[in-house]
Protein backbone atom coordinates (compact mmCIF):
# COMPACT_ATOMS: atom_id res chain seq x y z
CA UNK A 1 0.00 0.00 0.00
CA UNK A 2 1.19 3.46 -0.74
CA UNK A 3 1.48 6.18 1.93
CA UNK A 4 -1.32 7.84 0.05
CA UNK A 5 -3.84 4.77 0.19
CA UNK A 6 -2.86 4.58 4.40
CA UNK A 7 -3.89 8.20 4.45
CA UNK A 8 -7.57 7.50 3.24
CA UNK A 9 -8.31 4.39 5.07
CA UNK A 10 -7.06 5.57 8.36
CA UNK A 11 -9.30 8.61 7.41
CA UNK A 12 -12.41 6.12 6.66
CA UNK A 13 -14.58 4.02 9.28
CA UNK A 14 -14.00 0.86 10.55
CA UNK A 15 -17.20 -0.34 8.17
CA UNK A 16 -15.63 0.50 5.15
CA UNK A 17 -12.42 -1.18 6.34
CA UNK A 18 -14.27 -4.06 7.37
CA UNK A 19 -15.91 -4.42 3.87
CA UNK A 20 -12.60 -4.12 2.42
CA UNK A 21 -11.13 -6.77 3.91
CA UNK A 22 -14.05 -9.16 3.34
CA UNK A 23 -13.19 -7.91 -0.40
CA UNK A 24 -9.97 -9.30 -0.33
CA UNK A 25 -10.71 -12.40 1.67
CA UNK A 26 -12.73 -13.40 -0.87
CA UNK A 27 -10.33 -12.38 -3.57
CA UNK A 28 -7.42 -14.55 -1.82
CA UNK A 29 -9.67 -17.57 -1.52
CA UNK A 30 -10.25 -17.20 -5.20
CA UNK A 31 -6.30 -17.15 -5.89
CA UNK A 32 -5.77 -20.19 -3.73
CA UNK A 33 -7.74 -22.04 -5.59
CA UNK A 34 -6.61 -21.02 -8.92
CA UNK A 35 -3.37 -21.91 -7.41
CA UNK A 36 -4.46 -25.07 -6.81
CA UNK A 37 -5.50 -25.61 -10.15
CA UNK A 38 -3.06 -24.73 -12.33
CA UNK A 39 -4.31 -21.47 -13.25
CA UNK A 40 -2.86 -18.86 -11.63
CA UNK A 41 -0.01 -16.92 -13.39
CA UNK A 42 1.47 -13.94 -10.89
CA UNK A 43 1.32 -15.62 -7.69
CA UNK A 44 2.64 -12.00 -6.41
CA UNK A 45 -0.83 -11.34 -5.92
CA UNK A 46 -1.33 -13.56 -3.07
CA UNK A 47 1.28 -11.86 -1.14
CA UNK A 48 -0.39 -8.78 -1.73
CA UNK A 49 -3.76 -9.47 -0.83
CA UNK A 50 -2.86 -10.89 2.32
CA UNK A 51 -0.40 -8.06 3.31
CA UNK A 52 -3.13 -5.38 2.66
CA UNK A 53 -5.50 -7.57 4.68
CA UNK A 54 -2.73 -7.42 7.14
CA UNK A 55 -2.50 -3.62 6.94
CA UNK A 56 -6.30 -3.00 7.15
CA UNK A 57 -6.67 -4.96 10.53
CA UNK A 58 -3.89 -3.48 11.85
CA UNK A 59 -5.62 -0.11 10.99
CA UNK A 60 -8.91 -1.01 12.34
CA UNK A 61 -7.32 -2.23 15.76
CA UNK A 62 -5.74 1.19 15.85
CA UNK A 63 -8.81 3.09 15.44
CA UNK A 64 -10.59 0.60 18.34
CA UNK A 65 -7.94 1.07 20.88
CA UNK A 66 -7.66 5.17 20.50
CA UNK A 67 -11.63 5.23 20.91
CA UNK A 68 -10.87 3.44 24.14
CA UNK A 69 -8.13 5.44 25.20
CA UNK A 70 -10.27 8.26 24.38
CA UNK A 71 -13.17 7.16 26.14
CA UNK A 72 -11.45 6.32 29.43
CA UNK A 73 -9.78 9.82 29.13
CA UNK A 74 -13.10 11.02 29.01
CA UNK A 75 -15.07 8.73 31.90
CA UNK A 76 -12.01 10.02 34.33
CA UNK A 77 -12.63 13.72 33.68
CA UNK A 78 -16.53 13.24 33.90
Amino acid sequence: MKKEDLKKWRESSTEEMSQKVRELEEQLYKFNHQLHIGQLKNFSVIKKARREIGVLNTLMKEKHLTGVKNGVEKSKKG
